[in-house]
């Protein structure tokens, strides 16, 4: 089968393998289609940690980073008969980087790690379910918090993952989704998929202060800028949830230890994808909108690209074409 494998930084190839076969507890899937992470993948391409202290050796781990994929289950193992070959499933778990990943025509996968999808989802509609759902996992978090009926809503970065917030935030009943963003095209998409206004960052249409005009009750941050969660810290009464991998440090002072909520990323967890999921199955949760590009596996360099250049959100990649 072909895999996709980066064998150096700025050095990913497509390589043959024996099909795996699928062990104790597992599934194969013969995947479909594949998102784009774009931060794991623009870090291995680039040969920076996407975690600060962590390393990246190579060659990297055949496969890998591709976790976002769907496909149908092409054989099953001992324990895996509760998923009949031919079923339609989606990867909803990235199950790390030390065994193969999905940007390949196969993979083994534990079957507590799949979910059954409806047969009439295209690969752009279902792929990024993986990152549905840790978007879920947030709104969770924050629902236990504050309840999101006729809340000011703002999203900080609209990438694929503030794209999935601004329609979960209205899936959860906010009065306002407020997109900010400082690219136009984002903050075009943002609009398109339920926010009701979109800034860049310092437009004067933001808010200045909590408490004051126009101030979010609650918001979540999808870029793990330090600048940008220190905005909306000063601009958040009641709960901000931090999405996006933060790096930097940020201050937390008196102003907002009256009342402010900090929720750091929520777990990986099955609960989180089958709500995601019944998201995408009920039209509340969009994902193609997250899709820039459709391209060969073989033209996996040149979708990289376009996100190095921001001129994509994620890329979909097919692996028989």
């Amino acid at each position: 089968m072909k895999i996709l494998q980066y064998m150096a930084p700025g050095q990913a190839e497509i390589q043959d393998i024996p099909v795996p076969e699928p062990g104790e507890g597992q599934v194969l899937v013969k995947v479909k289609g594949i998102t784009t992470c774009p931060h794991w993948d623009l870090h291995l391409m680039s040969g920076e940690p996407m975690f600060p202290g962590s390393q990246l050796p190579y060659p990297y781990c055949a496969g890998q980073p591709g976790h976002e994929a769907t496909g149908e289950i092409a054989a099953v193992g001992p324990g895996g008969e509760a998923f009949p070959v031919g079923t339609p499933v989606v990867v909803w778990r990235d199950r790390g980087h030390s065994i193969q990943g999905c940007y390949a025509q196969y993979v083994a996968v534990d079957v507590d790690h799949v979910l059954a999808i409806p047969a009439d989802l295209a690969v752009e509609q279902i792929a990024s379910l993986e990152l549905a759902m840790c978007v879920q996992g947030c709104f969770s978090q924050l629902l236990r918090l504050v309840d999101l009926t006729d809340v000011r809503f703002g999203v900080g970065g609209m990438g694929p993952a503030g794209l999935v917030a601004v329609q979960l935030a209205r899936a959860y009943g906010a009065r306002e989704v407020v997109a900010i963003d400082p690219l136009a095209d984002r903050r075009e998409v943002g609009l398109q998929v339920g926010a009701c206004c979109a800034f860049a960052p310092g437009d004067d249409g933001l808010p200045t202060r909590r408490r004051g005009p126009g101030a979010f009750d609650v918001a979540m941050d999808c870029t793990g800028l330090a600048v940008s969660v220190q905005a909306l810290m000063n601009t958040t009464n009641q709960a901000l949830s931090l999405f996006g991998v933060l790096r930097d440090d940020v201050r937390f002072g008196w102003e907002h230890w009256a009342g402010l909520q900090l929720l750091g990323a929520a777990p990986h967890a099955k609960e989180g994808a089958e709500k995601a999921l019944e998201h995408v199955v009920a039209g509340n949760l969009d994902l193609r909108p997250l899709v820039t590009e459709t391209l060969p596996l073989s033209r996996y360099t040149e979708g990289i690209g376009l996100l190095r250049e921001k001129k994509a959100l994620k890329i979909c990649y097919l692996p028989w074409e």
